[in-house]
């Protein structure tokens, strides 16, 4: 598979980036795909929470089209969904189970799911619960990419009956995330849309280190926080921050703090884009801790924290230079394996190794036969 691909992506939003990371993802896959010569085309459901916040009308990289109902996709996009090498369902795509049961006779090239939800995913289906995937239509794809690693690929081989399982982490666009010559604002800050599971260690890791070094600065930005969150007064609120504005914002910091859903921590091995944008702007990382961690991030490029403590003795005892180091080599490790490039890459490769495996067993049958 040398030739350029035909591929088409169905995913929650690449317009709007209003409350949803799947378009930081979607967008450095996409334009990576696009650098290395693949013609990409994105169909997305025309809603309007999506429509009033769009931020991406007409990119550059791939042909972005809508639909309104499930019923236009096989009607409206035949040609494109039948000529393509691939077809790619996203995670939480509105209606994504009917959409796979159109398309799974349609497609003529192979048939991929991407779950940028993995952990979600898997305890939804295992209640019926999911109403983008259903546990018998795992087995329909090819490849099923996921955004999280380690022990749940094989859980998803196992216990799933998906055929082929390849990790596909969210990466970073080194053109768009760099250090900026901006000054720094803010001694922590944070970007995340709200996330009940994710608020108690907003919290821990960042409201109570605010208390308790009123001298500092924070900040939080993303969308959709309840208006009853007593937020202490040297903490800066950004409602929402477009991905443009992403590099400035973490030049901005001395750290930036990574928080990560609870799901997401008890599977392990599933990166925050978050973590891959803030080490390429040089931003100096303080996670949670989770199993895989530092398959990501060894332990000399990142600090981790688990009490309001540990995080006001990084603040107030590290070294400047500790600091510039740490994110020094975070900053190398990211570059040389987690941007867009490296993934679109790894997808290929592993689109090609499916056509390979596909092709020995057709082989077999007909040797049997």
């Amino acid at each position: 598979m040398t030739k350029p691909l035909d591929i088409v992506f169905l995913g929650l939003s690449l317009s709007s980036s209003w409350g949803n990371g799947h378009a930081t993802t979607f967008r450095g896959l996409l334009r990576a795909l696009n650098e290395l010569g693949h013609r990409v085309t994105f169909l997305e459901r025309d809603v309007p929470w999506y429509a009033h916040h769009r931020d991406l009308r007409d990119p550059d990289f791939c042909d972005l089209r809508y639909y309104q109902t499930v019923s236009e996709l096989p009607r409206n996009h035949r040609q494109e969904l039948q000529r393509a090498d691939a077809v790619v369902i996203g995670s939480f795509v509105p209606e994504g189970r009917a959409i796979i049961d159109d398309l799974a006779s349609l497609c003529t090239g192979q048939f991929c799911f991407y779950d940028i939800d993995t952990p979600v995913t898997l305890a939804r289906v295992a209640e019926d619960d999911c109403d983008y995937l259903a546990r018998r239509q795992i087995s329909y794809f090819d490849v099923y990419f996921s955004f999280t690693g380690g022990p749940t690929l094989q859980r998803l081989r196992s216990e799933f009956g998906a055929r082929r399982t390849e990790p596909l982490y969210c990466s970073v666009d080194p053109k768009r995330h760099h250090r900026t010559r901006d000054a720094i604002e803010w001694d922590l800050g944070y970007l995340g849309t709200y996330s009940a599971d994710r608020q108690l260690a907003l919290e821990t890791l960042l409201l109570e280190p605010a208390r308790r070094l009123p001298e500092r600065r924070f900040v939080v930005a993303g969308s959709q926080y309840p208006s009853d969150i007593a937020w202490p007064d040297n903490v800066e609120r950004i409602e929402h921050l477009p991905p443009a504005e992403h590099a400035a914002f973490y030049s901005r910091q001395r750290y930036t703090l990574n928080l990560t859903r609870a799901s997401m921590i008890a599977a392990g091995w599933s990166p925050s884009v978050r973590l891959f944008e803030a080490a390429a702007c040089g931003t100096p990382i303080i996670s949670d801790r989770w199993p895989g961690l530092d398959s990501f991030f060894p332990e000399s490029t990142i600090e981790t924290a688990a009490s309001a403590g540990d995080v006001q003795e990084i603040l107030t005892a590290k070294s400047e230079r500790a600091r510039l180091d740490m994110a020094r080599s975070a900053r190398e490790a990211v570059l040389a394996s987690h941007t867009g490039g490296a993934r679109a890459r790894e997808f290929v490769q592993a689109l090609t190794q499916s056509v390979h495996a596909r092709a020995a067993i057709d082989l077999n049958v007909e040797s049997a036969a």
